[in-house]
C-alpha cells in the first residue's frame, strides 16, 4: 500500500507523447501565458496610475487581475517546463503548493466576482447610497475578506486532501495537481473524509451564485425601467463585461467538475481543465476592455508610453 510517506513525487498527465508535439504545446502555452501577463499587467498599470480609475469598480478589477495572474502562473509555467524537459514529474511538496495556491486563487477570484456584482448592484439600483456603501474602507474590507476566505478554505482543502493515504499509485490524470484527480488515487475507505470539506465549498459556491443571480435580476430590472436610452447603454456597458466573465468562470468550472462520467476521458478532462484554469485569466482583460471606454483609453496611454518611452511614467496620466 502506498501512502504519503512513500510517495515523493507525482506524475502529471502530458499533453503529448512525441517530442514535436511537446514543443508545440510549450510554444502554444508560452503565447497564452505571455498574452495573460500582458493583458492583466496592462490593466494593473492603467488602474494604478490613472487617478480617474480610482473607483470601487476598478479597485475590484485590479484585484481580479492580480488573482488572474496568480492563477495562470500556478499551473502553466510548470506544464511548460515539463513539456520542454520531456518529463511528467512534480515533487510532493510542489504538488501540495500547487493545490493550495490554485485553490486559494480560484476561490478568492470567485469571491471577488461576487463582490463585483454587489458593486454593480449598488451603482445601478442604489446610486444615491453608492458613496456611503462602497467607500474606500468598505472596499478594502470586502477585498480583504475575499482574499482571506480564499486562504482559509484553501488551507482546509489542502490539509484535508494531503492527509489522505494514497493507495493507487502517484499518477495524476491532469496537467496540474487537481484535487479530484488526487482523490481518485486515495484509498477508498478514506475518500469520504474529504466529503465534508467539499460540501462546505459547494455551499459557499452556491451562496455566491445565488447572490450574483439575485444582483443581476435586480440590475436588469432597474436598467429596463430607465427612461433614457443613453443611461441604459451606459449601465449595460459596465455590467455586461462582468456578467460575461462570471458566466465564463462558472460554466467552464461546472462542466469540468459536473460532466457525466459517461463522457469523461483523459483528453476531455485535459481540455476542460485548460478552459477553466487558463482561458478566463487570458480572456478577462479583453472582455473588460472591449466595452469600457475609460479603461481602453488608459490602456492605450500605457501602450503609447511603452512604445514611445518619452516621459516619466507617474506623470504620464496628468497630461
Amino acid at each position: 500500500m502506498s501512502n504519503r510517506s512513500s510517495i515523493t513525487e507525482f506524475l502529471l498527465l502530458p499533453f503529448a507523447d512525441t517530442r514535436e508535439l511537446q514543443l508545440l504545446h510549450f510554444a502554444l502555452f508560452l503565447d497564452i501565458y505571455l498574452a495573460a501577463l500582458l493583458g492583466n499587467g496592462l490593466i494593473l498599470t492603467a488602474v494604478a496610475c490613472d487617478h480617474r480609475l480610482h473607483t470601487p469598480m476598478y479597485f475590484f478589477l485590479l484585484n481580479l487581475a492580480l488573482l488572474d495572474l496568480g492563477c495562470i502562473s500556478t499551473t502553466v509555467p510548470k506544464a511548460m517546463a515539463n513539456s520542454l524537459r520531456d518529463t511528467k514529474a512534480i515533487s510532493y511538496s510542489g504538488c501540495a503548493a500547487q493545490v493550495f495556491l490554485f485553490s486559494f486563487l480560484i476561490s478568492a477570484e470567485y469571491f471577488i466576482l461576487t463582490v463585483m456584482s454587489y458593486d454593480r448592484y449598488v451603482a445601478i439600483c442604489k446610486p444615491l447610497h453608492y458613496g456611503s456603501l462602497l467607500g474606500s474602507r468598505a472596499c478594502a474590507q470586502m477585498a480583504a475578506a475575499a482574499w482571506g476566505s480564499g486562504v482559509l478554505y484553501a488551507l482546509l482543502l489542502t490539509a484535508n486532501t494531503f492527509s489522505l493515504p494514497l493507495c493507487r499509485g502517484n499518477a495524476v490524470d491532469q496537467f496540474f495537481c487537481e484535487i479530484p484527480q488526487i482523490l481518485k488515487i486515495s484509498c477508498s475507505h478514506s475518500y469520504l473524509r474529504s466529503f465534508w470539506v467539499l460540501v462546505i465549498g459547494a455551499c459557499l459556491a452556491s451562496t455566491c451564485f445565488v447572490f450574483i443571480l439575485f444582483s443581476y435580476v435586480q440590475i436588469f430590472g432597474a436598467v429596463l425601467r430607465m427612461p433614457s436610452e443613453q443611461g441604459r447603454h451606459k449601465a449595460f456597458s459596465t455590467c455586461l463585461p462582468h456578467l460575461f466573465v462570471v458566466s465564463l468562470f462558472i460554466s467552464t468550472a461546472l462542466f469540468a467538475y459536473l460532466k457525466p462520467p459517461s463522457i469523461s476521458s483523459p483528453s476531455l478532462n485535459l481540455l476542460m481543465a485548460v478552459l477553466y484554469s487558463v482561458m478566463p485569466p487570458t480572456l478577462n482583460p479583453l472582455i473588460y476592455s472591449m466595452r469600457n471606454r475609460e479603461l481602453k483609453w488608459s490602456i492605450r496611454k500605457v501602450i503609447s508610453w511603452m512604445l514611445l518611452n518619452s516621459d516619466k511614467f507617474p506623470l504620464f496620466f496628468q497630461k
